[in-house]
């Protein structure tokens, strides 16, 4: 299976490559491998790691999501002017992953409480992943769109009615 032109219209993208760009990335495979050492080694590992994983994570991850920001608030003004379309996206988006993962959480029998944080983790994947993998991804692509409507329209709405909607809709499901 392809999907549409490669980056800069070159050659169709397909699933496989897609999934090997996704696990030999070297942001990607630096995550996973940390995800399975972290789970390897247990609390003797997590304590010998606390100075990179917890001190300096913290600080590292503070000057990111400083940038990003600063990206928002240099391009949000062209994303206001964005198509209705997308607009719409930057909200019908999350409502449709959380209502995804819902689905998988009932199939899986996840609680309610797990059910809402896979519901608020899945609505969230737009401005958590999105943004950081188009920038160098897609280097061609417009930030003002991907970081504007992300952190300015689909971050927003998340936190004021998404994840109120999200624990509402798991109680009701599975609770």
């Amino acid at each position: 299976m392809t999907l549409g032109g490669g980056a800069g219209g070159g050659a169709p993208l397909s699933i496989g490559r897609i999934l090997h760009e996704s696990f030999t990335d070297g942001a990607h495979l630096l995550l996973l491998g940390a995800l399975a050492v972290g789970m390897v080694s247990g609390e003797q590992g997590q304590a010998m790691m606390k100075p990179f994983s917890g001190d300096l994570f913290k600080g590292m991850l503070a000057f990111f999501l400083l940038d990003m920001g600063l990206m928002v608030a240099r391009n949000f003004r062209e994303a206001r002017q964005a198509s209705p379309v997308l607009l719409a996206y930057a909200v019908a988006g999350p409502l449709a992953h959380a209502a995804i993962a819902l689905g998988l959480a009932t199939v899986l029998g996840l609680s309610a409480g797990d059910a809402a944080l896979l519901m608020a983790l899945s609505a969230s994947a737009s401005y958590i992943v999105v943004p950081a993998v188009l920038r160098y991804a897609i280097p061609e692509a417009n930030p003002a769109l991907y970081f504007g409507l992300s952190l300015g329209v689909t971050l927003p709405f998340n936190i004021l009615k998404g994840s109120p909607f999200y624990t509402q809709m798991a109680a009701m499901a599975l609770g």
